[in-house]
């Protein structure tokens, strides 16, 4: 367990306290030992009880439940607040804008403890009758419980990643010779996911249902399969599993069929024919095969989505897409000197064993008080530190003097110009007041964009996948606006964001803006999330030329000179 998990356990129970109205000082003792212990440097596994108790808010009592944290994941204490409050009031805690004082006030004053009832409640307009509970919250509230609603049995791609390929594997192992293959969401590489999808060579699925009941890492629900149709899940997940069969002669008709998206299998060719009525009128027993008869070239699951693909299909044209060998550096970037778990230097050192030539950080700004954002004093003491490690690495690799600026309520930048300057680059994003109409929210990234310092715009949406919908912008406007000013569009990497949407980078590479595909890592193991970010640029046709951190060092350094 890292020490942001027993952070978060610490703040969690935090907040259980609050809400059973305990001691306001045992809260804020749990409160700055979360704080603390989520910034701490070493891993909390590799040190004793006296050094755990040495560390800034923790002391002797807090490090025995530390203990028992690391060695049982939980301690007693929590787990009987945990026992003695219902669970959807835990996941009311969730919820934006409900800290323990409202949550408690939702289910001690209004009794209200499962999450419909407090649905119904919005609806009714019943909820501003709660203290501390405005219309606005209120609204919010519904939005927010509606959103969850619309995405239960979704996953991130990158939760569900591993368990496909080794249910696949399993299947291969199990069903050898016979060909075994992913489909569907995964294959495609789609940034949230329904169900695991797989293709059996068989006649049919009876032939094959006996040694399905064999394996281990699926389980069979028989009142949703159908004869044609295995269904089930993943076992102690609510992971969704489907199993189709194909026969040798047909398995690329199938194939392609499931990993093609319905606008891809729209698509009219040049004889007047659409790819679907292809497949229907044909039998091809590989994906190649169908490449082949209608003259188009090889399409990767990945971009058969009816946007990027059509230029290609029409003009017969292949491409290589964006791979992560070729990315060359990691820009947006956080350390320790903010909200970042590791410090400069070993998320550098990290870089370089990643086999990357550059390393971008870009810690929180002033205005980000929740992250501890940087204050002049502190840039100043971070570039010091910056010029010695790069004299450190020499020539082969360089650390870039970057900073994630807030933009503020009315587009400009966090800091004055005499400070922006210092910068090599300046990655602009929006963190707070993200309710804005559409009109509010674009001209607010567009004045952004419009800064002579604005190197990157950061996730211009502000969405967190499954979780919260990004603002709605005008994309055909901001973008505009990027390329007008030269500023380059973020895919923010992180799993949960994947923001820029990778839907509107075709339209990006058509005004010439490029994109970075950039990682948002707060650890050296958040470096490894730029493998997303390129998984769903390859959905939007982007190519190595157009990705700005597959440039190389030289290249990069160039460009920030032309820029200042």
């Amino acid at each position: 367990m890292e020490n942001k998990e027993i952070a978060r356990i610490l703040k969690n129970y935090s907040k259980l306290l609050e809400l059973h109205d305990e001691n306001i000082f045992k809260i804020r003792s749990f409160q700055n030992a979360a704080y603390y212990l989520g910034k701490y440097p070493k891993s909390l596994h590799s040190l004793s009880l006296s050094e755990i108790e040495a560390i800034q808010g923790v002391g002797k009592s807090m490090a025995a439940k530390i203990i028992d944290i690391i060695t049982q994941s939980t301690f007693s204490d929590y787990q009987k607040l945990l026992q003695s409050t219902p669970l959807d009031v835990i996941e009311m805690l969730s919820i934006t804008g409900l800290g323990p004082k409202k949550v408690k006030s939702i289910w001690k004053d209004a009794n209200i403890s499962t999450i419909e009832n407090l649905k119904n409640a919005c609806i009714q307009n019943q909820l501003t009758a709660v203290k501390g509970i405005s219309q606005v919250l209120q609204d919010e509230i519904l939005e927010f419980l509606i959103f969850k609603e619309q995405n239960k049995g979704k996953f991130f791609y990158a939760e569900v990643e591993n368990m496909a390929f080794s249910i696949e594997n399993e299947l291969k192992t199990a069903f050898e010779p016979a060909q075994v293959a992913l489909t569907g969401d995964v294959r495609r590489k789609m940034e949230i996911v329904h169900t695991i999808q797989l293709l059996i060579e068989a006649s049919s699925l009876s032939e094959i249902e006996s040694k399905l009941s064999t394996i281990t890492s699926i389980t069979k629900n028989s009142t949703i399969s159908s004869p044609f149709i295995w269904r089930g899940v993943v076992p102690n997940t609510e992971i969704k599993v489907e199993i189709r069969t194909a026969t040798k002669s047909r398995f690329g008709n199938v194939l392609y069929a499931q990993s093609s998206s319905i606008a891809h299998l729209d698509l009219i060719l040049s004889n007047n024919t659409s790819i679907k009525q292809i497949l229907k009128q044909n039998t091809f027993d590989c994906e190649q095969a169908i490449f082949d008869f209608c003259g188009m070239p090889h399409l990767v699951p990945e971009i058969r989505e009816g946007i990027a693909e059509i230029a290609l299909i029409k003009e017969k044209k292949s491409i290589q897409l964006i791979e992560n060998t070729h990315l060359k550096g990691s820009l947006h970037n956080h350390s320790t000197y903010s909200d970042g778990e590791n410090t400069i230097e070993e998320m550098a050192n990290a870089c370089v064993a990643l086999g990357l030539t550059y390393f971008g950080i870009s810690d929180h700004s002033q205005t980000a008080n929740y992250a501890n954002g940087l204050k002049p004093e502190a840039i100043l003491k971070q570039h010091a530190e910056i010029d010695v490690l790069n004299q450190k690495f020499g020539n082969n690799f360089c650390i870039f003097k970057g900073i994630e600026s807030d933009i503020l309520g009315d587009g400009a930048l966090d800091y004055s110009d005499d400070i922006l300057q210092t910068f090599d680059f300046v990655v602009a994003s929006i963190h707070a007041n993200l309710r804005m109409d559409i009109t509010k929210a674009t001209e607010r990234l567009v004045r952004a964009i419009e800064n002579k310092y604005t190197t990157i715009l950061g996730h211009p949406t502000g969405r967190l996948l499954l979780r919260r919908k990004g603002y709605p912008i005008d994309y055909k406007r901001v973008i505009d606006a990027c390329a007008t000013h030269g500023v380059v569009i973020e895919l923010n990497a992180n799993p949960w964001r994947l923001d820029l949407d990778w839907r509107y980078i075709d339209y990006a590479l058509q005004k010439g803006v490029m994109i970075s595909i950039n990682p948002d890592a707060h650890d050296v193991d958040g470096l490894l999330d730029t493998q997303y970010g390129v998984c769903v640029a390859r959905k939007a046709g982007l190519t190595a030329d157009m990705c700005f951190n597959s440039k190389s060092k030289e290249e990069i350094q160039n460009y920030f000179k032309s820029k200042k």
